[in-house]
């Protein structure tokens, strides 16, 4: 039986920094690494990588086009990624050919502050490589002089403020990242309808074909049939809906549910069965929630 090879797995800065060829990093546990400085064979990488730490990447250019949803778009500004302690990269095709810089930060460094529990609440951690940020030229400019800002803190001599100050650099990086994502959702209007009008037929067809053989749609299923993460889809619908992937579902759910309920005799039962849930009971508990209404009290209210 042959062996998947696993990702390289990087437990310390010092370790990461040797690989891509680069001299120490200036503090055990953060670090900002210019790829114009490293050098390294990408074959090293191939079966992907993996670490401790948070990574912040800022990609000063692209060169072609740049995967985004299911569409291709160019983007020469570049733009920034982000990916979570344990999440496993892949250097591909998309990735390779860039210049810029990354932040990494191992979570030791923000234990003793409220940016531990605040950063896990950055939805765009979770978010894919195809889902970047891309930034204008003026917001370019903005995230350089943050990472600017946190390496020359890293430059001088570390003293009992060093710590404070980069956090509060690290806060600012992210509330910027966190606007700026804001606005590409709405700049990016036209192609985030087009992924509402794709989810809207995938749900019309997963009820009319499978007819609960499946059992309940779940945002994972949508997501991946629209090539994205589950985080970026529920962002992308609660910006430009009010409401998140989930709540989606229900809502298509339950105008199911009515069809079946005013154009058959099927039973509460069967009507819940058909629309793939596995117990009668969540399913009425659901449709007297949204509608306010037992399911036998709307199909009484259609005969009046």
């Amino acid at each position: 039986m042959k062996t998947i090879p696993s990702p390289i797995h990087f437990r310390s800065l010092s370790a990461l920094h040797t690989a891509m060829g680069i001299s120490a990093p200036l503090h055990p546990l953060i670090s900002i690494i210019d790829y114009r400085e490293t050098r390294f064979d990408p074959k090293i990488f191939e079966n992907g990588t993996k670490s401790d730490f948070y990574k912040i990447s800022f990609k000063t250019s692209f060169h072609g086009k740049i995967r985004y949803g299911q569409g291709y778009y160019d983007f020469e500004n570049g733009g920034m990624s982000f990916v979570s302690p344990g999440q496993t990269l892949k250097m591909d095709d998309e990735e390779a050919d860039y210049s810029g810089m990354a932040l990494h930060i191992h979570p030791d460094f923000i234990r003793p502050y409220p940016l531990l529990k605040k950063i896990k609440e950055y939805s765009f951690f979770s978010y894919a490589a195809a889902e970047a940020l891309y930034l204008s030229e003026k917001e370019k400019k903005t995230i350089i002089d943050v990472f600017e800002n946190i390496q020359n803190e890293l430059n001088e001599r570390i003293d009992v403020f060093s710590q404070d100050v980069i956090i509060s650099q690290i806060e600012l990086l992210l509330t910027y990242s966190n606007r700026f994502y804001n606005r590409q959702f709405i700049t990016r209007k036209a192609v985030n309808h087009n992924l509402l009008s794709k989810m809207e037929d995938l749900l019309n067809d997963y009820f009319d074909r499978e007819k609960g053989l499946k059992g309940l749609p779940t945002v994972e299923y949508i997501a991946s049939q629209l090539s994205l993460t589950p985080r970026y889809l529920s962002d992308m619908l609660r910006h430009h809906t009010g409401q998140n992937a989930q709540q989606h579902i229900h809502d298509k759910l339950i105008e199911k549910a009515k069809e079946y309920l005013s154009e058959s005799q099927f039973s509460v039962s069967e009507t819940a069965y058909q629309l793939g849930f596995e117990h009668p009971q969540s399913f009425s508990k659901l449709f007297k929630k949204k509608t306010q209404f037992t399911p036998n009290e709307y199909r009484q209210s259609l005969q009046k």
